[in-house]
Order: C-alpha cells, then structure tokens, then sequence
C-alpha cells in the first residue's frame, strides 16, 4: 500500500467524526459539515423540496431527510450505486449527463425546489492544475441548475475549491442570490481546499 494511502487510512480510523457519524448510524462524516452550516441558519424546515447532487454514500440524504419531514421530499443523485434510504428517491446518474438532469426536472415537474445541495467532487488526480478546473466545471453546473429548479426564496449550498475560477464563480453567485456567504466546516480536513458556498433567496 502507497504511504499516502496508509496515511490516509490511519488518519480515517482515528477520526472523532467518523467515529461520530459510525456511532450515529450516518453513512459518512460528511454529514457533520452539513449540520454545521445547517445549525448557524436552520436553513432546513418541514415540508422542503431538497434536491442532492453528488449524493452518495447518502449521510447528507440522511440529515435532510429527517429535518423536512413531514411532507418534506428529498431527491438524492449520484452517479454510485446508493443503498436505499427510507422517504429519499435515489436517481442512479452522472449529473453531467442530459438525461439525469432530464430525470430530476421529470420527478419534479412544475414544482420548484427549496434547496439544491452539491456535494459534487471529481476524481482527484491530486494535480491541481487539472483537479481544481474540473471541480469548478461542477461547480458552474450545480449553480446553473439552482438558477433553473429554485423557487424565489430558495437556496444554493455546494462544496468547492479554492483555486483558479474561484472568485468569478462567487461574483456570478452574488448577482443572482441576496445572502452568499463561504464557510469551511469543522468536519473539513485542515489541508483541504473545499469550502462551502451558502447563497440565499433569489434576486
């Protein structure tokens, strides 16, 4: 095994939000970023439409699901296989894809959404001259797709690199929503470029 996978597989095990998130039953320690950005705006109540991208293994589905009930509806997407999750209709594609996107605005009709979540991250080269472009690529696509599905006082929350392209997608972000902040998460690894953009209400 690669150090840098040993390394990485020691720092996993020994972590006190997957050690968390196992005790709680979450799929991932993924969830506890969510919550933290959650818990600074309630940003999620009973009966919300939530539309997940990058989905899976599903913890985020998890949270939210609990947090719109009743009458709440969540859609999870991911290009991975996910293990069914009780009130969460799973959608087994890659966004990038027309006809996933296709599939989301069938199950959706003429209703809009509260919240578009993107969890989405590329395949890490560990290059980042070829990652960050890439992520930003997803990026772009979440944002695009929340301008088009979100009703007026709806929300954009979606993890992305800081890098290249980063600020113009943050400026095209703050034409179009009233309230944008960017936070990095406890759970967030020190060393890890990801931060979180939280945009609110339509302009």
């Amino acid at each position: 095994m690669p150090p840098s996978s040993a390394r990485w597989l020691q720092e996993h095990f020994s972590d006190d939000f997957v050690k968390k998130a196992r005790a709680a039953g979450y799929r991932s320690r993924a969830v506890y970023k969510l919550l933290e950005l959650h818990e600074k705006n309630r940003l999620f109540k009973p009966g919300m439409l939530i539309i997940e991208l990058g989905a899976a293994p599903g913890s985020w589905s998890q949270l939210v699901v609990s947090l719109v009930r009743p009458r709440g509806r969540v859609i999870a997407i991911d290009r991975l296989p996910m293990d069914p999750i009780e009130d969460v209709e799973i959608i087994e594609g890659d966004f990038v894809e027309p006809e996933t996107v296709d599939a989301i605005l069938q199950k959706i009709g003429e209703t809009k959404a509260d919240w578009i979540l993107s969890d989405m991250a590329p395949n890490m080269s560990g290059h980042v001259s070829v990652d960050i472009p890439q992520a930003m690529y997803l990026a772009e696509l979440a944002c695009d797709f929340a301008l088009q599905t979100l009703n007026a006082t709806g929300g954009l929350l979606m993890k992305v690199f800081q890098g290249e392209g980063f600020d113009p997608l943050l400026t095209h972000i703050r034409k179009h929503f009233s309230k944008v902040v960017v936070r990095k998460p406890q759970a967030s690894r020190g060393r890890s470029r990801e931060v979180y953009i939280v945009a609110m209400k339509l302009k």
